[in-house]
């Protein structure tokens, strides 16, 4: 039987600028703009759709064009919308960001207040769907609340993407707050796990997110790769080589490659080096996701 895999989060337009020379702050660059489709649990959905997964996305889309576009386009992407929602009053989430002439993120704007409309009463009506899936994944694009009802909740692998160093904290509070919090694996880059663990160091906040109740945590360290760990191993995998054309999506494709190879029977902590390459995939593309991602990895 097929995979499946329910992916709870943002939907988003992506605005992707990339200058074609040296950042000057308080003037007009000149550079590339791509619009495009993103947001965390889509990206993530799609990644895992083009890996040949059954994929199932809960999110919110609002009743405007950008809304349209996002769900149509997921349908293409044979993404499974049927448990979104469409709300007449929230315009859809958009993501913003500038990158250098390089590919690396200079400063990003992400608009996903939409995504309040994911709260636990709307989880749990759809919570027999949900927990019908092999594998769930949500980012932290939705509240702390729905967080903490999906750790209480949900009685298969979950697996949460901190999505940045402010939204990361609603994960580490809803750990806090759950008497036996059920997460399988948290997926944190450096500045995210440092901040909501108030560490020095990598292995340190990887010990203490582990102490909360995570059984796996990846953090992401850019070039300097991956570092994993769990209860009864860590590892350090280097970042694989390659030509940086944008980084918008890579750690959300390297959430979908440790995903993939768990599907696949694979243990921890190689599945760390599916995430890397899935990673590398999408940092070598313009796009938020690689639609060649399945013709890497597979």
């Amino acid at each position: 039987m097929e995979t499946l895999i329910s992916v709870i989060g943002g939907a988003n337009i992506d605005l992707s600028a990339t200058l074609t020379d040296t950042f000057i702050a308080s003037d007009s660059n000149p550079g590339h703009i791509e619009v495009g489709y993103g947001g965390v649990a889509r990206n993530i959905a799609h990644n895992l759709s083009l890996l040949g997964a059954q994929t199932q996305l809960l999110t919110i889309f609002g009743d405007d064009l950008f809304g349209g576009l996002l769900r149509d386009y997921c349908k293409q992407q044979h993404i499974d919308v049927h448990l979104s929602d469409k709300e007449s009053h929230l315009r859809s989430g958009i993501y913003l960001c500038i990158n250098n002439h390089g590919g690396e993120m200079i400063a990003a704007v992400a608009d996903t207040d939409v995504v309040r409309a994911i709260t636990p009463e709307w989880l749990e009506k759809r919570s027999g769907d949900i927990n019908r899936s092999d594998y769930i994944v949500a980012d932290a694009n939705i509240s702390e609340d729905s967080i903490r009802w999906l750790m209480e909740n949900v009685t298969v692998p979950l697996f949460i993407d901190g999505v940045s160093s402010t939204k990361a904290h609603r994960i580490v509070n809803a750990l806090r707050k759950c008497k036996l919090p059920y997460v399988h694996s948290l997926k944190l880059n450096l500045k995210e796990a440092l901040a909501v663990t108030e560490s020095a160091t990598y292995a340190e906040a990887a010990q203490r997110l582990l102490d909360m109740g995570a059984a796996h945590v990846y953090i992401t360290m850019g070039g300097d790769g991956v570092y994993c760990r769990n209860a009864a191993e860590e590892w350090i995998f280097p970042a694989l080589p390659g030509e940086i054309v944008n980084t918008t999506g890579a750690g959300d494709a390297f959430l979908a490659g440790v995903i993939y190879a768990y599907t696949k029977g694979i243990d921890f902590p190689q599945t760390a080096q599916y995430g890397l390459m899935a990673a590398r995939a999408t940092l070598m593309s313009s796009k938020a996701v690689n639609p060649e991602i399945g013709n890497i990895l597979l």
